[in-house]
């Protein structure tokens, strides 16, 4: 996992989400799911778990992007520690993470991708962020 807002938000893969003691080692009381291909992650009663289940590519459901984008935001706006994982960690996650901090912090989605890029790996599929940047508009 990396820490994208030190305390608030970080990104991770499925392997890294569905290791429970770790999650809860960080202090994370929220984990936006993202990976349709990964099975749902079991977290005790005070974890807030909140599954989307999108492809990393094109044809997605705008609302379904959308939603992940709204609570994504709401919960670093409350400064809710929030984990966002994807399976490999690498393009779903950063890119709703992104989305979400350019609505919090007011700038373009390409600027806070840029600044969630240099946290760290990342390979955000082309056709999944023009749907992101798309659903992120209305």
């Amino acid at each position: 996992m990396r820490e994208v807002i030190a305390g608030v938000l970080w990104i991770g893969n499925a392997r890294e989400a569905r290791d429970v003691r770790a999650v809860l080692g960080l202090g994370i009381g929220a984990v936006v799911d993202l990976a349709i291909e990964e099975p749902p992650v079991l977290f005790p009663r005070d974890v807030v778990y909140c599954r989307f289940p999108l492809v990393d590519g094109s044809g997605n459901s705008p609302a379904l992007v959308r939603a992940a984008i709204e609570t994504t935001t709401t919960l670093i706006r409350g400064r809710v520690p929030t984990l966002v994982a994807c399976s490999g960690g690498m393009s779903r996650s950063p890119a709703i993470a992104a989305a979400a901090l350019a609505r919090f912090e007011c700038e373009t989605p390409q600027q806070s991708l840029a600044r969630v890029a240099a946290s760290g790996p990342h390979d955000v599929s082309a056709s999944f962020w023009a749907d992101v940047v798309q659903a992120g508009d209305t």
